[in-house]
Formats: C-alpha cells, structure tokens, sequence
C-alpha cells in the first residue's frame, strides 16, 4: 500500500468540531477541508497521491518497512499521539486541531526529539487540487492562497510547490497551519492551546457517560461521534470522507459529509441511551427543525443536507485519481431529492425518546407536521434504506413508519390525533402482512420480492414484531444461509449485486442486536466481537468489510456504524443485567 494511501485500518482522526483531518499511521495528514467537513479540501493525498496535497514526515533513515508505530488519543480527547520508530529510536508527533476560547482554527503539530535529521513537507493542494497553491513568505511564516498560514520552530523554505522545514537530530520542533493570517506564535504559545483543546475535550466528554461490557470500545464509539459533530448547530456528519470506495477500483464512491435525518436520528437514539445529560440531542432536534423545506411540492425535509441546512449539492466529478484507482471521484450527492421514508420515521423513533428521557416536546409542531406526512404518504414508494434509485415498496421503511407513529401517538395533543397515526400504523402492519412476505414465509426487501435485506433483523428491536415470530425465524434463516460471509451479514440491493461488495458492518451489528432480542446472549457477544475485528486500533469503523482479506471498505469514520454499536452493547449490557426499559429500547430504532 502506498503511504499516502494507506489501508483505510491504517487512518485517524483530528478534528475541533467543525471540521477535521484524516492522519496515516506515519503521521502524515492525507485529507483536510478546512473550516468546514463538507468545504473543498487543502489536502486530498488519500483519493490522489501525486497532486492532492499532504503533510509528511520524512526520517532521514527510516527503518524499511517500520516506519509505523503506536499511536493513541490523550485521554477522551481528539489530540492524537503518534510514535515514529526509525534508526536510532523514536519521535513522537502530537496533532489536534485547537479548540475551545481565543484559540486559533487550524492544525497544530508538536514533534519530539528525534535520533535522527525528520523533514516536515507541506504541499498543499487547494480545492480538491483543482487549483494551484500561491505560496509567498509572510512575518516569519508562508501563506498560503493569501489565506491561511503556515508558522514553524524552524525556518520555512518554499521549494516546489511546497514549505518545508527540518528538524535537526535531538531537537523539539513545532508548527501551526493557521486558516488566517496571524503573528508568528511562541512554543508555550502552542503548548497552551494543547491544554485548553485538552480542557475542552474533557468537558465534552463528560457529557456522556457509560459503564458496562465492551467500555473501551464505546468509548471509542463516542469519540467517533463527537469527532463528527458539527458544534455551531448539532449536526452530525455521516462520515468524514468522500469516495472511499464500497467496491475497490470500481464505481462506488460517494460523498458522505452531509447529515442524513436516518443516521442522525440513530445516532441520537445511541447518545442518549447512552447516557447523554441531553444537550446534544435537543440541538439535533433544533437542527432538524432548521432544515424544513417550505417548497409545498416537496417533503417536509429533505433525506440529507449540508451543514448549512441546505440539501446538499448535486454530484461533480473531480479529475483526482481515486483511492486505489477507484474512480470516479464525487462530491455532492445526487440522492439529494429522494423520498426516504425510514429517515423521517427515525427522527420521529428520536424525538419520542428524547421526550420520554428528558419530559420536553421541543420542536414538537416540526415532529408532528413529520408524523403527518408519513401517515398521509406511507403507502407512496421510495428509495429505500439503501438508497437506491428506482422507486420501490420498501418492507424496512413500511415497517419502522409503523412503528414510529405507533410510538409517537403516546404524545398526540389529543385522541383524534392519536387515533389517526395508531390507524395508519394499523394499515400499514396488514400491508406489509399481506404483501411483504415472501414464499418462505420471510419479510421480503421489496413487496412482492423473494430477496430479504438485513435491515429486517431490526423488526423486532423496534419492538415491530417478536423475535421469535415465524416471520422472523424464517427471515433469519434466509439470511444465514443467504446473507453471511464468516459471521459477516451483506445487505441485499435491488440495483447491484451485494457480493460484489464487503459486508456492511451496521447490518452484523443488526444481527447481533437480533440474538439480543432472543436472549442468546453468547452469540450476541460473538457477532459483536466479530465486528470489532473490522475496527481499527484506535476503535473506527468503516462503512464495509471485507471478510477475505480482512480490509475494511467505503468512508471512513462511519457514524452509522458507531451508533449502531453503541445501541447494540447497551442492549446486550440490560439483557446482562436484567436492567433497561423495554419500550424505550424499541423505541431508540437501532440506537
């Protein structure tokens, strides 16, 4: 694997909660939008290492084949510590990205003593490399673009489209990469922003907390999902990348730095299962609330949208080489406009778990306008969970709209309301009764289909049907025998052929979640322990795996991944304990 284009195992994050930067096990920085997830890249090594741009390390004389070391995060934090071996010993690399008050937005690096001469190379790559980076001196520093700015321990020299710097054997070195023009700052500077960012963290860790099986691991989880969080309005993104791809060197690579009310929604469910003291919830309801379309043609919200509230942009192209050869490369996301019916029902499965935790009904004109729509529209087909694009009837999106009106009916104005989503509800659980089973007796992924999708594994978690039901054993037979690649679970698509692809790792987790619910919790534990094979050292998921060779597939962190996790353990902690409310477990969909 090349070093700019590692293993997707091999990746990490950086972030302040607004954006973020992916870093290899070498320390270099492969991916880096500054200011925003979802704004055009400075750094894109990971999807083209000849001109995306990136921010190496080089030893002077590494020892081949490794240069890789242990890395680790300081405490709960996104401050990451990477230790370097090369000839001679050690270097350790801490990289975080400043938060908290009268800090500067940007990257910070600090660098250990070395045994031996390291050069620090900067080439950035503005605008996905569509662009030509203008690099001029400026007070002691480069800037970059007449914008952002480059401040190090030791003198910068520009050379090739790049700034560099060396780090002369037994001394301690620094750099700042600034989004704005500042003063060059000192190295106690520097290391306060260390520990007010260190500071900051602490307190937002506190936010949430969990005690039980698994607890590194959730930990991790958490991490994952503050990393995503887009602190000036709750959003969370569904990954940090664009156009990792679900199949390598083909065609399947999409951009996921938007928030998907189906994934948002989970992902709430998770934290305040959780544990979470409520802030981060309420904010994703007020989020959701700010993304309301007043265009009367369309629905009330879109799928997904950008961190401005706005759907997000449509599909471009960009003539970058690919991760791997995988082409093409995208941003934008041209399932923008479809009709997905599982996300509504999801904020809906959120909303009524917040109420229930927290004794609010914030924003509740919004999540009842929601419960509406879906109550006049849920005979209408969609895209699916998968999104896929010819317009189907989807069982999954039949089945937890059932479900979420049933549950949100608890907190009607009043019994005309009430009844009238408790009806549709009804409606709806004799439509997917007489047209979604297929000829042995399984939920189908489509009406009238013979295919089952994995997805089904959560009927019973949302409390949709017993686990034991005879759909269900039939649903789950079909899926061992059909569905399952060395304890892996595949989804089923309607457009493309699932074996083509990894095993998608929510899906396992699903299944896991499933033997929960028929209280087997020995193979529960076993399915779980399967998934977490596929995260990496420092506990991400990505979207896929792949059982064969073990690599994991598709963008990376995939938050969709961590709340399903975190939902999972915390059943599988309740079954353990015989502690936990049943209905609000249902009522938190996979969360």
């Amino acid at each position: 694997m090349s070093t700019l284009q590692p293993d997707i195992r091999d990746l990490a994050l950086i972030g302040d909660r607004k954006t973020c930067a992916v870093v290899t096990r070498n320390a270099s920085i492969v991916w880096y939008c500054p200011e925003r997830f979802d704004h055009p890249s400075l750094l894109a090594a990971l999807l083209d290492e000849d001109k995306g741009g990136a921010w190496t390390v080089e030893p002077s004389s590494a020892i081949k084949g490794s240069i890789k070391g242990s890395r680790r995060y300081l405490e709960h934090s996104g401050v990451l510590e990477t230790r370097l071996r090369m000839q001679g010993g050690e270097c350790t690399i801490t990289d975080w990205m400043p938060l908290g008050a009268a800090v500067p937005d940007g990257v910070c690096r600090l660098f250990s003593s070395a045994p031996q001469r390291i050069a620090i190379v900067l080439k950035p790559a503005p605008d996905y490399a569509r662009g030509t980076a203008d690099l001029q001196p400026h007070e002691e520093g480069v800037r970059i673009d007449g914008r952002y700015c480059l401040h190090a321990s030791h003198p910068l020299v520009i050379e090739d489209g790049a700034i560099r710097f060396e780090l002369p054997a037994g001394e301690e070195g620094w750099a700042v990469l600034a989004n704005a023009s500042m003063a060059r700052p000192r190295e106690a500077d520097v290391r306060r922003w260390l520990n007010v960012t260190l500071d900051q963290w602490r307190d937002i860790a506190s936010e949430t907390a969990y005690a039980g099986p698994f607890e590194t691991e959730v930990a991790q989880s958490l991490r994952a999902l503050r990393l995503m969080t887009y602190a000036p309005n709750g959003g969370i993104i569904a990954a940090a990348t664009t156009s990792l791809p679900e199949v390598p060197g083909g065609h399947r690579n999409y951009d996921y730095r938007y928030v998907w009310l189906r994934d948002t929604g989970m992902i709430m469910s998770a934290l305040v299962r959780a544990g979470s003291q409520g802030g981060a919830a309420r904010q994703f309801l007020e989020f959701i609330c700010g993304s309301k379309q007043e265009d009367a043609r369309k629905p009330l919200l879109p799928p997904f949208v950008s961190l401005d509230y706005q759907p997000a942009p449509d599909e471009v192209e960009l003539p970058l080489g690919g991760y791997l050869g995988s082409r093409p490369v995208r941003i934008g996301n041209n399932a923008n406009d479809q009709m997905q019916l599982d996300g509504f029902a999801n904020v809906l499965l959120a909303a009524k778990l917040i109420y229930d935790r927290y004794g609010t009904r914030e924003h509740w004109d919004t999540v009842r306008q929601l419960a509406d729509f879906l109550a006049a529209h849920w005979r209408q087909e969609d895209n699916g969970i998968w999104e896929e694009h010819d317009l189907r009837q989807y069982t999954a999106g039949k089945v937890i709209t059932s479900c979420a009106l049933r549950y949100l009916a608890e907190h009607a104005d009043n019994d005309a309301q009430a009844r009238r989503w408790r009806d549709a509800a009804g409606e709806i659980h004799d439509h997917v009764a007489a047209h979604c089973l297929n000829a042995e007796g399984a939920y189908a992924a489509v009406a009238g289909g013979e295919a089952v999708d994995v997805s089904a594994a959560l009927f019973p978690v949302w409390g949709y049907t017993a686990a034991d039901a005879p759909e269900m054993l039939a649903t789950m037979r079909v899926l061992e025998r059909d569905h399952s690649d060395g304890r892996l679970y595949r989804r089923h698509l309607e457009e493309f052929d699932a074996r083509k692809e990894g095993a998608f790792l929510a899906g396992t987790i699903w299944v896991a979640q499933y033997w929960v619910m028929r209280k087997d919790l020995p193979r529960a534990r076993m399915l779980l322990e399967t998934a977490l094979k596929y995260a990496n050292d420092l506990g991400f998921f990505a979207e896929e795996a792949d059982a064969g060779s073990g690599r994991m597939l598709g963008n990376f962190p995939q938050t969709f991944v961590h709340a399903a996790f975190i939902g999972a353990v915390i059943d599988y902690r309740n079954a353990l304990t015989g502690s936990g409310n049943g209905a609000d477990a249902r009522a938190a969909g996979n969360g």
